[in-house]
């Protein structure tokens, strides 16, 4: 019975995640190429303003001379992050007529979005693998650490993309508070510049921010061979299994009364 369960529901993951990937673009002409257009427009338009116009030197001491790819290598675990939290909060409204009607499985949802955001994902790691290796002449083969530190970022994800999700069906602002919160935490989030250009009084902002943790850890794994430092790795576990067991008891508590507020 349990082996039933399990992968019925790994069966209806598996659709949700297709129909989200195809509604996000029905009746696009470029279709799934937007997802990696979006990023490659901002990513420009930043290299433009902070490395030529604003003429901000590269960090010191990091892997690439190359402020382009020390910005998108950085970019790319938020864009992951961003896109699964922002786009969960709402996904308990959306299917809100399968919720009412049926006895569905509500806590899939914010999982489909990440994996559903995941394709894009792939997509811009294998631009930045590309740039990379025409910057560089190679890749580095530690980018194969890159899927443990994706699954963690999911993790993390997923477990806040619960408590925005829950907390939406009851109080309908929590979208736009998301939004708002979102913008605060990626400027709290060193892409553009290096910790060490982070001031010592509020480094701690750092500390207390995982996605410092997985910025780093992208940089290092796309452009060094850095190894994985097990210190980091260990608090990244930390960070997104504690995220991800919060999230599931907050959801799990609110959801006994989704169909009736829905």
């Amino acid at each position: 019975m349990f082996v039933r369960n399990l992968i019925a529901r790994r069966n209806l993951l598996s659709q949700l995640v297709r129909r989200d990937f195809r509604q996000r673009y029905i009746g696009s002409a470029a279709g799934w190429l937007w997802g990696l257009l979006h990023p490659i427009v901002q990513l420009a338009s930043w290299t433009f303003v902070f490395s030529y116009c604003l003429q901000t030197p590269m960090p010191p001491g990091e892997a690439t001379e190359n402020y382009t790819l020390f910005l998108l290598c950085g970019y790319l675990p938020w864009m992951l992050f961003q896109e699964t939290v922002q786009r969960s909060a709402n996904s308990i409204l959306e299917h809100s007529n399968l919720i009412t009607k049926t006895l569905f499985p509500s806590e899939l949802l914010p999982i489909s979005v990440f994996f559903s955001s995941v394709l894009n994902h792939l997509l811009a790691v294998a631009l930045a693998v590309t740039a990379v290796a025409l910057w560089d002449g190679h890749f580095y083969w530690t980018l194969l650490f890159l899927p443990l530190y994706t699954g963690f970022l999911g993790v993390l994800a997923v477990g806040i993309g619960w408590v925005f999700a829950s907390l939406q069906v009851y109080l309908r602002d929590t979208a736009q508070g998301v939004i708002v919160l979102l913008t605060l935490w990626f400027w709290a989030t060193p892409i553009f510049i290096s910790e060490a250009q982070v001031p010592e009084g509020v480094r701690f902002i750092l500390r207390a921010n995982p996605l410092s943790l997985f910025v780093k850890a992208y940089r290092a794994r796309l452009l060094s061979t850095d190894l994985p430092n097990l210190h980091e790795l260990a608090l990244i576990a930390c960070w997104s299994v504690g995220a991800f067991f919060v999230g599931g008891m907050f959801f799990r508590h609110l959801k006994r009364g989704f169909a009736d507020v829905l």
